[in-house]
């Protein structure tokens, strides 16, 4: 779904910073050979993940839902200089993707890339302190994700998640019974009751909630 008319759509991207060649090569390959490009966070949504990281300056990410690496690419772009990434995918068919476009990257050393279960693979992370969090992965499990890594977000850390407004689907009566919705509903209502974090639902794209924790 396209929240905004196409023409201020266009226009919005016309004035945000371009995508550098790198990411626009892998936008465009996405589309062009693998199922469903729109889950690719893209030129307007890219730009917004990579001021906040260099907002940041962060030493440790985790992302949790790499798809074809384009959004740990926006990441990384703020990385502290000993800083690293850790993305989770249990998606081993586009790994190649993903690991072809990082190595013509400054950050292929900084991104390591763990392939399985989210929930089994952050055990091997246990020990890391992490300073943002991106989720966008299986939307039946953000609630587990957000309570998995809680306690390792560091104060002032922040955690982002993707696909919130479900493309409208939140907000649509006939789908109040539809599995995913309710999933993507709940996890929304529970950060917005969580006293230990910030949040602002931002209707970017298909919807990023933001939490910052106290």
């Amino acid at each position: 779904m396209d929240f905004l008319p196409v023409d201020l759509a266009t226009y919005a991207d016309a004035l945000t910073t371009p995508e550098p060649d790198l990411l626009r090569r892998l936008n465009r390959d996405t589309y062009a050979h693998v199922l469903r490009p729109r889950m690719l966070s893209g030129h307007g949504q890219g730009r917004l993940l990579a001021l906040i990281s260099h907002l940041m300056q962060p030493r440790r990410i985790l992302e949790i839902g790499t798809y074809t690496g384009y959004s740990a690419l926006c990441l990384a772009e703020g990385l502290a200089p000993d800083g690293r990434l850790f993305t989770i995918d249990k998606n081993e068919e586009l790994e190649t993707i993903a690991r072809t476009y990082w190595s013509e990257s400054p950050y292929v050393d900084q991104i390591d890339f763990r392939l399985g279960d989210a929930a089994i693979v952050l055990e091997t992370l246990a020990d890391e302190v992490f300073d943002l969090v991106f989720i966008d992965a299986d939307k039946e499990n953000y609630a587990l994700y957000y309570d998995l890594i809680f306690d390792q977000v560091r104060p002032g850390g922040l955690i982002l998640a993707d696909n919130v407004l479900w493309s409208g689907k939140v907000v649509d009566p006939e789908q109040a019974n539809d599995p995913v919705t309710r999933a993507v509903r709940a996890f929304n209502q529970k950060i917005h009751d969580d006293p230990r974090v910030d949040n602002v639902l931002l209707p970017v794209r298909d919807g990023i909630m933001m939490a910052r924790k106290r």
